[in-house]
């Protein structure tokens, strides 16, 4: 009579769940959750923005914030005036479907308005150059 002997590896390892393909799918759901999230931006600064009836809602690439007291903020960082139109194009330049929305105080100048209002045209048409309100 021949016996059968397994030894305790083998059946150790016959017993065990191989965690490789959970692995897998969890790698291939993070991997799709990246890619699909869109990512809020933001200007880096608290604006009180005016009120208006005709506001709607844009899909924004570029968010400019201007301050009651006129300092321009971009991708939450302080920038010069003159730097504006450089900030435009490389923020731009990575999503070329997006519309450029300006977040004015109500208290800020309109002279500084449309200095950056202009800028923002010489890189992006006009229609889509916007500037943010809080509907009523």
């Amino acid at each position: 009579m021949a016996r059968n002997y397994v030894s305790q590896d083998e059946s150790e390892d016959e017993g065990a769940i191989d965690l490789t393909p959970m692995l897998d799918v969890v790698f291939i759901m993070l991997i799709f959750f990246i890619v699909t999230a869109s990512f809020i931006k933001e200007t880096g600064v608290e604006v009180n923005r005016p009120q208006a009836q005709t506001a709607e809602n844009k899909n924004a690439a570029v968010l400019i914030a201007i301050n009651a007291d006129n300092t321009i903020w971009m991708d939450q960082r302080r920038i010069d005036i003159r730097s504006v139109r450089a900030n435009v194009e490389r923020m731009h330049a990575e999503n070329p479907e997006g519309a450029v929305v300006i977040q004015a105080d109500e208290l800020a100048s309109v002279k500084t308005f449309t200095e950056v209002l202009d800028q923002a045209r010489q890189v992006v048409p006009p229609e889509r150059v916007s500037l943010a309100t809080k509907s009523k």
